[in-house]
């Protein structure tokens, strides 16, 4: 990319895992030579650039790049080049352009990643243990032990699946997965040649099997496919789990007090993704259709079983098995959530296009070959042609880097249903295109966006989806929250409570008495039926006047929210009272004397934040959601 490319990008999105700007007043420092050996060291990142004569302005949540210029770029460029060449335990040579810009001068420095066999590189007055950096998100990261580690492993080109269980043998392999995979890969192929092949020869042909010392073993990838439960489990108690959670209700409750069902599959993954895609399909919903000939009925899931398949198997082809940690499934109320540690090898941009980077090259095989993925990288490509056909909002992707997670959601909201034209039509004074509109729809239902996620439902790039966000947020729609790359959008009462929306400039300051004599802003009846409140619960709530005591507020408070986690704007329908009111007055000192809990107790300003009583029905099982 050129500067001009890249100084939009930085403005538009703020530094990245690729881009770092300094200002560089007095030389480049110790700073600008950790950032070299972050982009150089990052695994899979391609390298990065740093802008030099670049500083940053910040004014609450806007955050402006300016070209402030450097004095003496030709010493610069020397300086720049001396200390790459010599300040690391291998030579660095950076690409560097000098740039007018502004009638100002910058500099431009890209740095490409080295090679495996280079790795890691350090500065030399750190050594190995302080001198090594990682990029990790925006930032440089000193290398910890096991990314040492990982960097070595790296030199030697083996994968981790590749690499040798030596406390295995042969004994590990479960005869029924390996009868299991002969049956599937005989229905997509049944002249397949490696189905003459004994048991040992057949893994050998899904290279399932390596020698090491002169002997046969089993390699990782090999015993996560095929291996008996109980080597897995005496072997990789926890990287081959998969923990399948049933949520009632829209938002993960962090206490082990609240209502939820854990099943956990510990299991070789040629048997465990039937079960599990079997578990999910009977708990997804079912909806009314009937037979092409209009004489019978069928019954299709609300989400397609490829869609779900496809989710499935590649949280399970993509995850980081070196990471200790489950793949979790979590169905809620509204959607599915599929998360895996590691980070995804391919852009998000590119998720979606042909074309596949596989972290785990040996379980890909295998599956593709008995068809749980699809071939040549279109399985995310499938999925979403199959979603945009039912009518469901597109899957949401969150790859993280740093945190090393993926998250993948599918909706079971369908785009542009009736309830959402209605809801629409009180927002037409805002002349909301296309994009803007799907955006809104999946944002009051999912609570948050993010830039990528703007980019994900409308197909559109950084900048594009940056300058509509920033549209919506001045229309005062949407409400920017975190700043940089955690930047996300909130929705506002506008809506949330569409009724009673204006244009922006229409807007005039409502002037009230007193916080008691506040009125709700949408139908109570409505919110009863939402939520399904007992008949009891419903007449007190209707016998509550203006200036009830507090004690009676916080005893319905309680009762209703030992139903179900409820939300401040459910709560301020119900009970007939501004949000503020509520939150400031009631709710607060609630929380404080444990009479009510957060669901979020760490983020008070959550966008999905809830409230719940510690009386709700107790939960089974304790895991709670990755990141």
């Amino acid at each position: 990319m050129d500067f001009d490319e890249i100084f939009r990008f930085l403005q538009c999105t703020d530094e990245t895992d690729r881009i770092e700007a300094k200002a560089a007043s007095h030389g480049i420092g110790k700073s600008f030579l950790e950032s070299v050996c972050a982009f150089a060291n990052e695994p899979g990142l391609g390298g990065g650039y740093i802008l030099l004569g670049v500083s940053e302005k910040e004014e609450g949540f806007e955050k402006e790049y300016i070209v402030t210029g450097i004095r003496n770029p030709d010493k610069l460029q020397q300086e720049i080049a001396t200390q790459c060449r010599g300040a690391f335990n291998i030579p660095i040579r950076p690409n560097i352009k000098v740039v007018s810009y502004q009638s100002k001068t910058v500099i431009l420095v890209g740095i490409e990643e080295a090679n495996p066999y280079e790795k890691p590189l350090y500065l030399l007055k750190g050594g190995h243990e302080k001198g090594a950096f990682r990029r990790i998100g925006p930032t440089d990261q000193v290398c910890t032990r096991n990314d040492i580690d990982l960097l070595y492993q790296l030199r030697s080109q083996k994968k981790y699946e590749d690499l040798p269980v030596e406390k295995a043998s042969m004994d590990d392999f479960d005869p029924h997965a390996i009868q299991l995979y002969r049956k599937m890969r005989e229905n997509v192929h049944g002249g397949a040649r490696e189905l003459k092949y004994s048991d040992e020869d057949l893994l050998k042909s899904l290279d399932a099997i390596c020698v090491e010392k002169g002997l046969q073993c089993p390699n990782i990838g090999g015993i996560l496919l095929f291996g008996k439960q109980d080597s897995l489990d005496r072997l990789f108690p926890l990287r081959n789990r998969t923990d399948y959670i049933l949520i009632e209700g829209r938002e993960w409750m962090a206490s082990p007090e609240e209502h939820y069902t854990a099943l956990e599959i510990c299991e070789p993954l040629i048997t465990a993704i039937p079960r599990i895609l079997s578990q999910i399909m009977n708990d997804i919903p079912q909806q009314f259709a009937m037979e092409e000939d209009g004489l019978r009925r069928k019954d299709n899931p609300i989400i397609p079983r490829n869609v779900i398949r496809e989710a499935l198997v590649n949280s399970l082809m993509h995850r980081d098995y070196q990471i200790p940690s489950p793949v979790q499934i979590i169905k809620y109320a509204n959607r599915i959530e599929f998360r895996n540690c590691g980070y995804s090898l391919k852009p998000e941009e590119e998720l979606g296009f042909p074309g596949s980077m596989p972290r785990n090259e040996k379980i890909a095989k295998v599956f593709h070959n008995i068809r749980f993925a699809e071939e040549k990288g279109t399985g995310m490509a499938t999925m979403r042609e199959e979603i945009k056909q039912v009518n469901l909002s597109v899957p949401l992707f969150e790859s993280s880097r740093s945190s090393n997670t993926f998250v993948l959601t599918l909706l079971s909201h369908h785009l542009f249903d009736q309830r959402d034209i209605e809801w629409l039509k009180s927002l037409k004074d805002f002349n909301l295109s296309d994009e803007n509109a799907k955006a809104l729809i999946v944002l009051r239902e999912m609570g948050a966006i993010t830039n990528a996620d703007y980019r994900t439902i409308n197909g559109v790039d950084t900048l594009t989806a940056s300058a509509q966000l920033r549209k919506l947020r001045n229309q005062n729609l949407i409400s920017q929250k975190g700043k940089g790359s955690k930047t996300y959008y909130s929705p506002t009462q506008s809506i949330l409570t569409p009724q009673v929306v204006s244009r922006p400039e229409e807007l005039t300051p409502q002037v009230t008495s007193k916080p008691e004599e506040l009125t709700p802003q949408v139908s109570i009846k409505d919110s009863f039926e939402k939520l399904d409140l007992p008949k009891n619960l419903q007449e007190r709530i209707q016998k509550l006047t203006k200036k009830a005591k507090s004690g009676d507020l916080q005893a319905v408070l309680i009762e209703l929210c030992s139903i179900q986690p409820i939300n401040i704007h459910e709560l301020s329908s119900i009970l007939s009272r501004k949000p503020r009111y509520i939150r400031d007055y009631i709710l607060k000192p609630m929380v404080r004397t444990g009479k009510i809990k957060l669901s979020f107790p760490d983020q008070p300003n959550h966008p999905r934040q809830a409230y719940y009583s510690p009386s709700t029905t107790t939960r089974v099982g304790a895991n709670a959601p990755l990141g």
